[in-house]
């Protein structure tokens, strides 16, 4: 440091005493020349920057789009298929629309404003559909979502046994629940204990904290808050009521579904690539998922290191089929829906054809998972 200090002063003294002398300075010279080379170089890293954008540009607009809405919590399988470059191995492109709520996500896809949804539950589109919305479930993102029914701590809990005749937050379009009480023996579940509706999970929160509800549902997202709260436990979650209760599924118009069949195959062939990455590598994607949705790690990790939270992209046929039939039993369903047939609406076909085409490119890589998915169809869909 010191020699280059000391190299520098020398050649200011020289190029001073040049200047005094009414000779020409070297110093303006070498500088124009270093300043020319400097500006090359600018240049042609300028123009190679250009070109990979031009590249990747040309690249992502060569690639089949696919306006998806995941909600506000994001998908995690789409970010790891994101990330990992499994869309582009596929020549898909997701364009991400955003939507504050269900309701708005499902009438955007009804509107023609969004091509696929993945995050609305399964009863939004199946009301969709009984209305007369014409739309093809053909894949899953939540099989069960880590939904925790909470109470205030030391409420006694023996099953939903223990929610008859209680105050019980939830809206009773959840399925899983009306559908459990059935199984109980009330042929009218809406009777059997008073359901109070909020207007988001927030406020039933704060509803079991006050005492003004005995129980509530909460959302996936709610379990950083609810497992850090002192007055308020988890009693169960709602895949302890119904197991496999089919979360959100994901669907498209019919019209959609039938003329881009062959980009929805591709990007469920990386969404099943992305579900194989997450069995392997959950820190990792709850990292990747945090900076997606702009969150703390930590808030992503309540919910998707926990044992309720299951991520599968097959259709759930079977699960489909029931929840469709709790919802008609118990007066959720148009009275479109007895002239439907829930299944005109159910695809498992392109899935199937995707899951085979992955296993036939990538079944070496991990011969236990893919077997497992296999099984995993036949039993929920034939």
């Amino acid at each position: 440091m010191k020699k280059k200090i000391l190299t520098v002063a020398l050649c200011l003294s020289l190029a001073v005493g040049l200047y005094a002398c009414g000779g020409q300075s070297t110093e303006k010279k070498e500088s124009a020349v270093s300043s020319e080379e400097a500006k090359e170089s600018s240049n042609a890293e300028d123009k190679e920057k250009e070109k990979a954008d031009a590249s990747a540009n040309t690249d992502s607009a060569s690639r089949d789009v696919i306006r998806w809405n995941a909600g506000t919590s994001g998908n995690v399988l789409m970010t790891i298929a994101e990330e990992k470059g499994f869309l582009k191995d596929e020549g898909v492109n997701i364009e991400f629309v955003p939507a504050t709520a269900n309701a708005d996500a499902m009438t955007m896809l009804s509107t023609g404003k969004v091509d696929v949804v993945s995050n609305s539950g399964t009863s939004n589109p199946l009301q969709q559909i009984s209305s007369g919305v014409d739309l093809t479930i053909f894949g899953g993102h939540m099989l069960t979502g880590a939904m925790p029914i909470i109470a205030k701590k030391g409420t006694q809990w023996e099953g939903v046994k223990s929610l008859i005749g209680k105050k019980f937050a939830c809206n009773p379009s959840y399925f899983a629940l009306t559908g459990a009480v059935m199984e109980l023996g009330y042929d009218k579940p809406l009777e059997a204990l008073e359901w109070v509706t909020y207007k988001n999970y927030s406020d039933a929160l704060a509803a079991v904290a006050k005492g003004e509800v005995d129980f509530a549902l909460q959302g996936t997202g709610q379990n950083f808050a609810v497992k850090n709260m002192d007055d308020v436990e988890i009693v169960a979650y709602q895949s302890d009521i119904m197991p496999n209760y089919s979360c959100c599924r994901v669907e498209s118009t019919t019209e959609y579904f039938k003329n881009n069949k062959d980009k929805l195959k591709k990007v469920l062939k990386a969404l099943i690539r992305a579900q194989e990455y997450y069995q392997r590598n959950k820190e990792e994607a709850a990292k990747l998922h945090a900076a997606k949705i702009d969150t703390e790690v930590d808030y992503v990790n309540a919910y998707m290191q926990d044992e309720h939270y299951r991520v599968h992209i097959d259709p759930l046929k079977k699960s489909v089929e029931r929840a469709w039939n709790i919802l008609d039993k118990t007066g959720f369903l148009d009275e479109k829906a007895k002239d439907i047939n829930i299944d005109d609406h159910i695809n498992t076909d392109l899935y199937k054809e995707a899951l085979d085409e992955v296993i036939a490119e990538h079944y070496d890589e991990n011969k236990e998972f893919y077997d497992g998915l296999k099984q995993f169809y036949e039993e929920n869909n034939t």
